[in-house]
């Protein structure tokens, strides 16, 4: 589909020059074995690609232990994202009166694995445990996220700091300790997997009150890119907000045996009441494991003003040239303060300066750069109404021509759609990659899936439609005849559960030179009981049984998995019409030797319940 404004021909032709490889290859999932995907770590629910090098090792995130699952689904389809790190959307209930338990943990995956090619394989950050290894005796309280690795293997990311006790003093009789963290969110540096994580705090971790008494919050802060340089991108606490402020404050005022200063910080940490005014940051990683760190520039001079003034940056190139979003006033005018597209570029005298990318038009709610080529290509997404409801729409912007506002690609239509789409990445062939909604359905939540976007040819492509028939979970038999790959389960019943493959590429987060794709995909699987707790129901020797609908038939839906893309040259685009080939379920009850299940649990993305 056309661009509906143009790039500039000096930027086409400086990606023209590094196109290799046309934006409509075919596309075969690597990770797939006997139709199902080696997509998150064992003993957990969800797992996520974020990222993949010119080496071709990923790096991803499993989040929810099984055990810790929920039936309140609502089919959720977020996706770990890098901008949303710092407001912890974890999974379960968060109390200063209970053990604190850690439910992300990161992994990589290697394409010359010596055990198995792409299989998710643990990394420990800050002394978190392997979801596999955490008992009741030995628990987990560490949060970890990957979100970039480059191609000397260097990745970043955010972790929380493990967990402390103290002996409970309240006045109920009901608690021995109280628990809390030094931090909820901190960027990390590792130089490889085997490596100790270097800690990214950000400026500022302790708040001094008006009798000069200091306390400790933490702040926060995440590392989100890196570059072949080891110059990372990510943004961190400057400061706390006014009313973050007043409750430390309070929390300070009031400290007591009965009352913690770290556990009444906690508390509110936990609540989401402590918020910080952040700035984007970039670290310099040296050889000798040093970091130095610089504060870029806010996009607007905040003078007397008290606002929590927010900048992040989420991308930059091999050039430096770090991206973004910062509050604003657009066009200069303090009446017009908006939360927009960034990007910074040193001057000659080495310092970064703050560049606003111009909106499309007024009407413009907020907007965000995501990535930057290193022909000074920007990826990001904008929302606006369309149409009475709010969308967000992706675009392409070029540095090169600054004052020309960035472009919107037309999608699957002629014209700007309605569907909602975010642009996650751009290669140096100027290949984009992200995601888009694909139903008009004006007043329901809208099914994604994964997009493949050429800068050079505008050709936009759903990359389920790239897949071959095997990625797809399909199967031929001797005479040539496709069929979908049926999976029979077993649960502690004795019934016995038939359903067909689907893998749904939901997600495309990174997208190497080589065209290799690191993305989340959907996959059928089936649900099964869980207790009023949101634990699984299991009979004696530890198996679960099948969730049933008001006619008695077993539940199957979706979950997320990591999922590794490459061109082929020798398959083809799977040609099946899926519509004629429709997913089935057959079920009776019949007795069956029990299977490994831990992998096979609903779609669920866990909610945090606020406790105090």
């Amino acid at each position: 589909m056309k661009l509906n404004s143009a790039l500039s021909l000096v930027a086409l032709s400086v990606v023209s020059v590094l196109q290799v490889a046309q934006a409509a290859s075919v596309y075969e999932v690597v990770n797939i074995e006997d139709a199902d995907l080696k997509g998150t770590l064992t003993d957990t629910a969800n797992g996520y690609g974020q990222s993949v090098n010119a080496s071709n090792e990923l790096v991803g995130v499993s989040r929810g232990r099984t055990n810790l699952t929920t039936t309140d689904a609502d089919g959720a389809t977020t996706i770990t994202d890098v901008q949303d790190a710092i407001n912890a959307d974890t999974s379960i209930t968060y109390s200063t009166l209970t053990e604190i338990i850690g439910n992300s943990f990161t992994f990589h995956a290697l394409e010359n694995d010596a055990t198995s090619p792409w299989l998710p394989t643990f990394e420990s950050v800050n002394g978190s445990i392997a979801p596999s290894d955490v008992t009741t005796d030995n628990p987990n309280s560490v949060d970890s996220y990957f979100f970039d690795i480059n191609d000397a293997g260097v990745r970043v990311g955010s972790m929380s700091a493990p967990e402390i006790k103290i002996d409970y003093a309240g006045s109920s009789t009901s608690y021995d300790y109280w628990y809390y963290r030094n931090y909820e969110n901190r960027g990390f540096v590792k130089a490889s997997a085997d490596a100790t994580e270097v800690e990214l705090p950000p400026p500022f971790t302790e708040y001094t009150n008006s009798s000069d008494v200091t306390a400790n919050v933490g702040g926060v802060s995440s590392a989100s890119a890196i570059n072949q340089n080891n110059l990372i991108a990510g943004y961190g606490s400057v400061d706390l907000s006014t009313y973050g402020a007043s409750i430390v404050s309070s929390c300070i005022s009031n400290d007591s045996d009965s009352s913690p200063v770290d556990i009444c910080i906690q508390s509110n940490q936990f609540d989401g009441y402590l918020t910080y005014k952040t700035r984007a940051l970039v670290w310099q990683y040296n050889t000798d494991g040093s970091v130095t760190r610089t504060e870029l520039p806010l996009g607007l001079d905040p003078g007397t003003k008290t606002y929590t003034f927010l900048a992040q940056g989420i991308g930059l190139n091999d050039n430096g040239v770090v991206v973004g979003r910062s509050h604003v006033y657009r066009n200069g005018n303090t009446d017009d303060l908006y939360y927009d597209a960034a990007y910074w570029t040193k001057n000659s005298d080495g310092e970064y300066e703050y560049n606003w990318i111009p909106v499309e038009s007024s009407s413009v709610l907020s907007s965000v750069a995501y990535d930057i080529n290193n022909s000074g290509i920007v990826v990001g997404s904008y929302t606006k109404y369309i149409d009475g409801y709010q969308r967000t729409k992706f675009f392409v912007y070029d540095t090169n021509t600054p004052d020309t506002k960035p472009v919107t690609p037309n999608d699957f239509y002629t014209y700007t759609s309605d569907l909602s789409s975010k642009a996650k990445d751009i290669n140096n062939l100027g290949q984009v990659v992200g995601y888009i909604e694909t139903s008009e359905e004006k007043q329901l939540p809208r099914p994604k899936d994964a997009f493949l976007y050429d800068v050079n040819t505008q050709e936009f492509d759903d990359l389920n439609n790239l897949l071959t028939c095997e990625s797809k979970g399909y199967e031929q038999d001797s005479d040539g005849n496709w069929a979908k790959h049926q999976f029979t389960v077993t649960d502690a019943s004795g019934n016995t559960l038939t359903y067909d493959a689907d893998i749904r590429i939901v997600e495309a987060n990174k997208i190497n030179d080589e065209g290799v794709i690191a993305a989340t995909a959907f996959v059928r699987k089936p649900v099964y009981e869980t207790d009023s707790n949101g634990d699984l129901v299991l009979d004696d020797n530890g198996n679960p049984t099948f969730s049933l609908d008001g006619n008695g038939q077993p539940v199957t839906s979706y979950l997320p998995r990591m999922v590794v893309l490459k061109p082929t040259s020798s398959g083809t685009a799977c040609a099946i019409d899926s519509s004629t080939n429709s997913s089935s379920t057959a079920y009776s009850r019949k007795g069956a030797a029990g299977l490994g299940w831990l992998l096979l649990l609903p779609l669920v993305w866990l909610r945090r319940q606020r406790t105090r």
